[in-house]
């Protein structure tokens, strides 16, 4: 068989998965974006702190850390198409404890329905991703990836505004009238706010449910990764996961880089109404950083691996987050708030690239490997929260000071970006030298 024929019928082979694969990522891009209508939703009916409102994602990424091992061991006993139905399943679960929640307007049950959304799609990525990084050849698997990216980055866009419109609509004028009204009318208007999550959340119960049976019958084939080529006398040299320094380097970069693509997609809505842009605007700021996504993945597609090496995607990735960083510190108002959607152009190709890198060379040791780099999405639970810290500590100073609050709310709030500076240098590091450690050279 020629090269030319040997390749149509290796794309052939993979489109239909590729795109099975490319429909669970739009699923749970559409649960992972929601977060950033829910956090100020959150924070005005449970009448929370800035901090205390971010716990909405770190009970979301949280789970990756608890449960990414004991996925690891449910796919090596049920497989990769097993685990992620039952992924589908759990997140369906998720999303019908905030019935109960929205009833009894309790905080701590909204995120117990969060976290278990999460453990589900921990399941979910811990079988999806490395299922489409070792579908073909490493060096293109960035390509496949930004493809689920674009997948994933749509349903977030497509999510963040139907829940934007639903959970969001009047909440200026109920945020003024609870500073006027009686307690018993206060609650009133917090209840009745809460309830309009239960229609939303039934009709994705229901449509996780389903998917999560058909996807057992879908025609995915058996894949596993190639075996280590490191070898002495014909035994591999590698007996260990910590032989490894460019895997633990990369679940490191992935760390800082999901809590920096958290902060660019969570924090933004937020970021405009305290910087006093009205909420029929910033409903829409998270989609802006989805979009930039969504067009960044695309010329990944076009790019890797033909024009650019995963790696050079890296390198550009962390020096662009590193600038526009800088940009949203020293800038104001909208301008500011369009440099925080611009960090989705930084942030696209660095999911798509870390994988292939750093999956590379593993093995039998893939999985575990695997279950590390999602425990690493941990980082969107950790880092958002210190942003929120940040912003209610100088937020304090500025008005022990006698900045007035309106001004105090605005600043304190950009300041927090500074968080940002450390993760994209990490990132970087990683691109320029850590992905290339303890592996054998060609």
């Amino acid at each position: 068989m020629s090269s030319t024929n040997q390749s149509s019928t290796s794309k052939n082979s993979t489109f239909v998965p590729i795109a099975i694969i490319a429909g669970l990522f739009f699923i749970f891009g559409f649960v992972t974006w929601i977060n950033g209508a829910l956090i100020p939703f959150m924070k005005t009916i449970n009448e929370l702190t800035d901090a205390q409102s971010y716990l909405v994602a770190s009970a979301s990424y949280i789970s990756f850390v608890i449960m990414a091992l004991p996925a690891s061991f449910v796919i090596n006993k049920i497989g990769y198409k097993k685990g992620m139905s039952l992924g589908l399943i759990i997140m369906g679960l998720g999303a019908l404890v905030f019935i109960p929640a929205a009833e009894a307007r309790t905080y701590w049950m909204f995120l117990s329905g969060i976290f278990i959304q999460g453990a589900g799609m921990t399941l979910l990525q811990t079988a999806s991703n490395p299922y489409i990084t070792i579908l073909g050849p490493i060096e293109s698997a960035a390509k496949r990836i930004s493809i689920m990216g674009i997948a994933n980055k749509v349903a977030g866009g497509l999510g963040s505004v139907i829940f934007g419109a639903l959970l969001l609509s009047g909440i200026d004028q109920i945020k003024d009238k609870l500073s006027t009204v009686s307690s018993e009318e206060k609650a009133n208007l917090l209840s009745t706010m809460a309830d309009s999550v239960i229609t939303p959340y039934i009709v994705m119960a229901i449509v996780l449910f389903v998917l999560g049976l058909l996807i057992l019958k879908a025609p995915l084939p058996h894949v596993e990764a190639e075996p280590i080529e490191d070898s002495i006398d014909g035994e591999t040299t590698k007996t260990s996961i910590f032989q490894f320094p460019h895997l633990w380097l990369g679940v490191l970069a992935l760390f800082v880089y999901v809590g920096a693509e958290v902060i660019a997609g969570d924090t933004i809505i937020a970021y405009g109404i305290a910087l006093d842009l009205p909420v029929s605007q910033a409903k829409f700021f998270t989609l802006f950083t989805l979009l930039a996504m969504v067009a960044t993945y695309a010329l990944g597609v076009v790019l890797i691996p033909k024009y650019m090496s995963q790696s050079f995607a890296l390198k550009a990735s962390a020096v662009l987050g590193i600038i526009l960083s800088f940009c949203i510190l020293y800038t104001t108002g909208f301008t500011s708030v369009l440099f925080v959607a611009a960090l989705g152009i930084a942030n696209a190709l660095v999911w798509p690239a870390v994988w292939p890198l750093t999956l590379k060379g593993l093995g039998k040791f893939t999985k575990t490997a695997s279950a590390l780099l999602i425990m690493a999405i941990s980082g969107g639970a950790i880092i958002p929260p210190l942003y929120g810290t940040i912003v209610d500590s100088e937020k304090e100073q500025l008005l022990a000071s006698g900045v007035e609050e309106a001004s105090a709310l605005a600043e304190s709030a950009s300041y927090g970006y500074w968080i940002l500076i450390p993760c994209y240098l990490i990132i970087l590091y990683y691109a320029f030298w850590g992905h290339k450690m303890g592996l054998k050279k060609d």
